[in-house]
């Protein structure tokens, strides 16, 4: 389970629904580069985890609904912050990673 919360899509999935139930169009908007196939599998895999809902609307043509569960709001709270963490501090470690690389390249 793990796995599925902290992979690159899992995580985007999950911080996206944290605000809101979304439709699947919506979320594939939201995130930006996925696939449809692969906004698919991600879906299924966290409904399986029991940390989304998946609700069928009744309209022509049907749309499905997804929104997170209360384990899945549970897991989705501290992803939301750990993201915001990598958005604060991403410039800071690329230049971190830079000053490694360039003195192990030096050495």
């Amino acid at each position: 389970m793990l796995t599925h919360l902290t992979s690159r899509w899992g995580l985007l999935v999950m911080v996206a629904l944290e605000p809101r139930p979304l439709r699947f169009y919506e979320l594939r908007t939201l995130i930006e580069g996925i696939s449809e196939k692969m906004l698919s599998q991600t879906l299924r895999t966290l409904v399986r985890d029991g940390l989304l809902s998946r609700e069928v609307l009744p309209s022509v043509p049907p749309s499905v609904r997804y929104a997170l569960t209360p384990l899945g709001r549970g897991a989705a709270e501290p992803l939301v912050a750990t993201l915001a963490w990598v958005r604060t501090n991403a410039l800071t470690v690329l230049a971190a990673q830079e000053e490694h690389d360039s003195a192990a390249a030096g050495a």
